[in-house]
């Protein structure tokens, strides 16, 4: 179970014109000419593929091509900043969104994604497949979960990260742990490596 504070704080599967209204109220980004969403990445303002993580263990350890683009990062190492950035949300309001990666059925993910602000959350609303049916999207199981703490950065010499962005895959737990950057790109790559 993922502990991100009170879930009266969390907002499900918000509408594209709701979304749109939060991203605005929250000075997350402003609406441009004819309705696309203006935000700023901050200084990242594209993917960092040296700082992307897969948890080593044993379920998965032979089946994943360690180098460094898949640089290894032990369970207990994981835990600690699963924890740490859980810590951080919990005082935050949260975004998620329900939604599928791939288009069959019989190969797509069941994905809940986690943020802590509006704009992410419409990337993912946008780049995903959408549960449009009420009564599927109140059963919704996913197999896999993202939580995206653009706000949270890492510490290095605490985190045993490279730097302060982390992209983390854990594959046995099914969850993948994003922050210290703003570019969402790394939210689509992320569920991209997954598949």
């Amino acid at each position: 179970t993922i502990d991100l504070g009170d879930p009266g704080k969390w907002h499900h599967n918000l509408t594209t014109s709701m979304l749109y209204e939060e991203i605005v109220r929250r000075g997350e980004g402003t609406i441009a000419h004819l309705g696309p969403v203006v935000v700023h990445t901050g200084k990242y303002t594209g993917r960092s593929p040296g700082d992307k993580f897969v948890v080593r263990e044993a379920g998965s350890e032979k089946e994943v091509w360690w180098d460094k683009v898949n640089r290894p990062l032990p369970p207990e190492h994981f835990e600690a900043l699963l924890g740490r950035v859980q810590e951080y949300l919990r005082s935050r309001e949260i975004f998620v969104q329900d939604c599928y990666a791939g288009a069959d059925p019989q190969c797509r993910v069941s994905l809940r994604v986690f943020t802590e602000r509006a704009w992410h959350s419409l990337f993912a609303h946008n780049m995903f497949i959408r549960e449009m049916d009420p009564e599927q999207l109140a059963l919704f199981a996913p197999d896999w979960q993202l939580i995206y703490a653009p706000g949270f950065a890492a510490v290095p010499e605490r985190d045993h990260t490279r730097s302060e962005v982390f992209v983390v895959i854990h594959l046995e737990r099914r969850l993948i742990l994003i922050g210290g950057t703003s570019y969402a790109g790394e939210l689509k790559k992320a569920v991209f490596t997954v598949l």
